[in-house]
């Protein structure tokens, strides 16, 4: 008698799953660069919006705790250390003045200007 191959005897989400998660985040992924060249913006990652979500939702001051289930992480370090990017208000001063050094223009401090506060 012969036998049935290893993979049979593993629950049907074992067999199925990852194929189809693969082809759903490759579409997916198609469909997000799609969109980024429709709207004329440089094609970044998706999972640069993670970073990118985390940095935004701290500069709007948004608490940590709120910031960490949004983006469905376990635990506050990794939002905070990894995903979270907000550069300080020195930073940002001093990348000011290396951007007007360097010939660009003198741009008012403003929040419209710089997109966060």
């Amino acid at each position: 008698m012969r036998r049935a191959p290893e993979w049979r005897h593993r629950p049907l989400r074992d067999r199925v799953v990852p194929s189809t998660l693969a082809r759903h985040a490759r579409n997916f992924t198609c469909e997000f660069d799609r969109r980024c060249e429709r709207a004329g913006i440089r094609r970044i990652r998706v999972h640069d919006t993670r970073h990118t979500c985390a940095s935004l939702l701290a500069a709007l001051d948004v608490h940590p705790r709120i910031a960490m289930q949004i983006l469905r992480h376990s635990e506050i370090v990794v939002t905070m250390e990894v995903y979270t990017h907000v550069p300080s208000a020195d930073t940002r001063r001093a990348l000011r003045k290396l951007g007007e050094a360097l010939g660009g223009r003198s741009q008012k401090k403003t929040k419209a200007t710089h997109g966060i506060p």
